[in-house]
């Protein structure tokens, strides 16, 4: 299916797409220099508040989004994407409004810390600690402990997936579901969706494998299921996914074959492969219509997850 006119127009702006940065340029450089979105409206909540979260030598930040003044609301915890070097909670407060508002659950976003500063596996671990901290302060933050899922996109899809992985393993707390949007699932980059859209559709090739470097800079550690879930040998008792992929994103197979290997392993998956969009249309709303679509879609199945 061809690109939608929006998406199109963007691809055509040089700065849209994103290549290997030259080498030696700091990574707080790179940030500085990003593209930043255009301001655009957002989903109104209750209430917006800034949290301070310990974490394994640290305090990182946290926001909070209640979409209403009810207690015990169920929550999802949700980690922002830009190839685990980019990003943070500016860049994915609508995203975070729209789930918290359509959804009727709370929604913290995590401002993990970021390669290459800190590479594999600190910003794993900082998403993983973050959300036991907020399950154990489920009282004060007036959430429902035993309802809990995780959320993410891109890299953020990719913390997701291993922060499910660690609470099984660490007997931490019971996750519901887990949301991920075109999430990175395999550090190879080698299939066909990569081959065909690996160039010009704003995620590149070069950079993603340039990102990969900087979250895990020992090749042999890429393997690791914790860095690629799509490795690992054991998709059993994961919790319940939903999957959202792109049809012109290079990440689409290997989100769908994830997909595909919770299937084998009986877990329940409701997988979406939105048509004429690009990696990254869930946060670009202002060029096209299916970010809305696409959220309001994961967002109920959170709703129908989190509130049964």
């Amino acid at each position: 299916m061809s690109l939608e006119p929006g998406l199109k127009a963007l691809l055509q702006i040089p700065e849209f797409q994103l290549s290997r940065p030259p080498p030696g340029v700091p990574a707080a450089e790179l940030r500085a220099a990003a593209l930043p979105l255009p301001p655009f409206p957002m989903d109104e909540v209750h209430e917006v508040r800034d949290l301070q979260i310990p974490v394994r030598g640290a305090t990182i930040a946290g926001r909070l989004y209640r979409p209403s003044d009810r207690p015990h609301l169920p929550l999802i915890v949700f980690f922002h994407g830009g190839g685990f070097v980019f990003c943070g909670l500016d860049t994915h407060e609508s995203v975070c409004r729209t789930l918290a508002a359509r959804s009727g659950c709370a929604v913290v976003s995590v401002d993990y810390r970021l390669a290459p500063e800190h590479p594999f596996p600190v910003p794993l671990e900082d998403c993983y600690h973050s959300t036991q901290w907020l399950v154990a302060h489920a009282n004060d933050l007036r959430i429902d402990a035993g309802r809990v899922a995780v959320a993410g996109d891109s890299a953020g899809g990719n913390l997701a997936t291993g922060v499910c992985r660690l609470a099984r393993e660490r007997r931490g707390a019971r996750l519901r579901h887990q949301a991920l949007i075109y999430p990175v699932t395999d550090a190879a980059c080698d299939n066909a969706s990569w081959r065909e859209l690996g160039q010009g559709y704003m995620l590149s090739r070069d950079w993603m494998l340039w990102a990969w470097e900087c979250y895990v800079p020992d090749p042999a550690r890429r393997a690791d299921p914790l860095a690629s879930p799509l490795r690992a040998t054991d998709f059993s008792d994961q919790p319940p996914a939903s999957i959202v992929t792109a049809d012109h994103d290079p990440l689409r197979d290997e989100a769908e074959a994830y997909a595909a290997r919770l299937r084998d392993a009986g877990v329940a998956v409701t997988a979406r492969r939105y048509l004429g969009v690009i990696h990254g249309f869930a946060s670009l709303p202002f060029a096209t219509q299916l970010a809305d679509r696409a959220l309001k879609d994961l967002a109920g199945d959170l709703r129908a997850a989190l509130t049964a």
